[in-house]
Parts: C-alpha cells; sequence; structure tokens
C-alpha cells in the first residue's frame, strides 16, 4: 500500500543563490525540473522537504525559521521522506524519481546556528529528484510514494 500526502508549498528559485518564489502552482517537465527554476536537468532537478521534518527541527533548535529558507522547491506532508531513494513520488498528475538524500550546505549555519547539523539528520534536509512524468502541480494536491517502476 502506497503512502499519502499532500504538497504544501512550492517555491521557484530564479537564479542560484537567488531568492525563493513561493507559488501556488508550477509546471514540471520530464527530465528539466520545475519551469522557471535555476536548477534543471541532472538529478538533482527538484527538491522536496518533509513538514513534519521541518517542525522536528524548529523544535529542537528552540526557533520558528520558514521553510523556504531550506530553499528547497516543494514540501510535503503524509509521507516520511527518509530513506526514500529510487522511490517514485506522485505530486498530483506528475511522478518524479527519488535519487538521494539532500544534504544541506553551509548557507544553511547562515539562516540560523546549527541549522545544517539538524538538516543532516535522519533526511531531514529532503531529497533529490528527477521529473519522469511532467505536468501542473498545485498546493494542497495529493501525493503517494510507492515502488513503481
Amino acid at each position: 500500500m502506497a503512502e499519502k500526502g499532500q504538497i504544501e508549498a512550492i517555491w521557484i528559485k530564479r537564479f542560484k543563490g537567488g531568492p525563493m518564489d513561493a507559488v501556488s502552482e508550477a509546471k514540471m517537465i520530464r527530465g528539466q525540473g520545475l519551469v522557471g527554476n535555476a536548477d534543471q536537468g541532472g538529478r538533482r532537478q527538484i527538491t522536496i522537504i518533509d513538514a513534519d521534518a521541518w517542525e522536528k527541527v524548529n523544535t529542537e533548535l528552540g526557533t520558528r525559521i520558514d521553510p523556504w529558507q531550506r530553499r528547497a522547491n516543494i514540501m510535503i506532508w503524509g509521507i516520511d521522506l527518509a530513506h526514500s531513494r529510487k522511490r517514485i513520488l506522485r505530486l498530483g498528475e506528475c511522478r518524479v524519481r527519488i535519487f538521494f538524500e539532500a544534504k544541506p550546505c553551509e548557507r544553511m549555519d547562515e539562516v540560523y546556528l546549527g541549522l545544517k547539523e539538524a538538516l543532516n539528520q535522519q533526511w531531514r534536509g529532503g531529497v533529490c529528484a528527477e521529473v519522469i512524468t511532467g505536468g501542473i502541480i498545485r498546493v494542497r494536491d495529493n501525493l503517494s510514494v510507492g515502488w513503481e517502476n
């Protein structure tokens, strides 16, 4: 049985190191990523974080950091991303293949000292994925994860 959840937020990064723009919907293109996003192609086309994991990080650090500061493209709720390598995630009408854990960079400690270390535990920094079925995704779209081919 597949786990189920929902898309909580979507962000587009206009250029490397640039701001993260919140959007209510975005277009995904197979083999590329999100339209308008700086990261295109390769195995890191999109990055996804888990809202529950983000909440745990905030609780452990005793602070409230806005999730866009993680610099991921999508925040989901209801699915644990830990150890999800090679799994297929359905985001609305789209599908992505999870390739690896997204390791946070030193910029996270610029946001809040200790954030990088907190995210480096238990896949809380999220995952990197490639788009295998394109289409439109929207905030509040349903999602599921499975072992599809």
